[in-house]
């Protein structure tokens, strides 16, 4: 089953992304849909990478995991980290936005999992530091809570941003 899920995970994001996001209307907004990727996970797992209600975007969780043949260790995870927030400032800049204007993150930890092998306090250091490379003060809100494991078998961290960005006019 890890294997299938890794698969999966590797077949979903080895597409080229799209020259535009497509954006469905939404009741209130729109759901918006930055890569090739992004799109088969819309149909096949029926989740969308960004969705907007009137004035706040609702990005969903991006994993911070460990590919095949990375390290486990700190400076391993902390490329890890940079991976994941990369995917975010993708989808970020297709729905409009950007790090400026998140007001809230949520993330979920995997502290004790085989895929990292630091403390907890390690791992919240390194996704604290490289978190930082891509905001800026004043800072957004930020819920960090443990977990017993992610949807990618290799998950250490999921990250989830709630955005205030002014719906754009037509």
């Amino acid at each position: 089953m890890r294997m299938l899920i890794s698969a999966f995970a590797l077949w979903l994001v080895a597409w080229p992304a799209p020259a535009e996001p497509l954006r469905i209307p939404a009741p209130g907004g729109e759901v918006i849909l930055p890569t090739a990727a992004d799109r088969r996970a819309h149909d096949l797992m029926r989740y969308a990478a960004a969705r907007r209600v009137g004035d706040t975007l609702y990005i969903s969780g991006v994993i911070v995991y460990r590919a095949e043949g990375e390290r486990r260790d700190v400076a391993a995870f902390e490329g890890q980290v940079r991976r994941a927030f990369d995917i975010l400032a993708r989808t970020l800049k297709a729905s409009g936005a950007s790090f400026e204007q998140v007001a809230m993150i949520n993330s979920f930890h995997v502290w004790d999992g085989p895929d990292f092998t630091g403390s907890k306090q390690q791992q919240f250091a390194a996704f604290s530091e490289v978190a930082g490379e891509y905001l800026q003060a004043p800072y957004p809100a930020w819920t960090a809570v443990g977990t017993s494991g992610t949807l990618g078998e290799t998950g250490i961290v999921e990250v989830q941003l709630i955005v205030h960005a002014p719906a754009r006019k037509p």
